[in-house]
């Protein structure tokens, strides 16, 4: 996956924008944080269901998930943009954009066949 299959796979997400978040590019989904992508290490932010899962996918697949001491205490995970599984990267980021739109989106959303 390259910055711009993520910036596409992303924006396919109702009043999802390109917006900003503590001065670094990042996007929000009806004005809220989604995600980002970390260009120092080519990965993108994900929110994960609890430390538990994330602490499973940084053991299971190490060349893809990982963390830095910033998101230590959050339940997000790091995904390197090269390795990290497409239809899992749509899914998780389909959970957190239902969690975190208004419930007028999330009802009226179908996700793509």
């Amino acid at each position: 996956m390259t910055p711009a299959d993520l910036r596409a796979l992303v924006l396919t997400f109702p009043e999802t924008e390109v917006g900003t978040s503590y001065g670094r590019p990042s996007f929000k989904a009806a004005g809220r944080f989604f995600t980002r992508l970390r260009a120092e290490d080519d990965s993108v932010v994900v929110y994960v269901d609890s430390l538990d899962h994330r602490d499973m996918l940084m053991e299971a697949e190490p060349a893809t998930f990982h963390i830095t001491d910033h998101y230590r205490g959050h339940p997000i995970v790091l995904a390197r943009l090269t390795t990290v599984d497409p239809v899992w990267l749509r899914k998780t980021l389909e959970k957190r954009w239902l969690k975190i739109v208004p419930k007028r989106l999330s009802r009226g959303y179908s996700p793509p066949a």
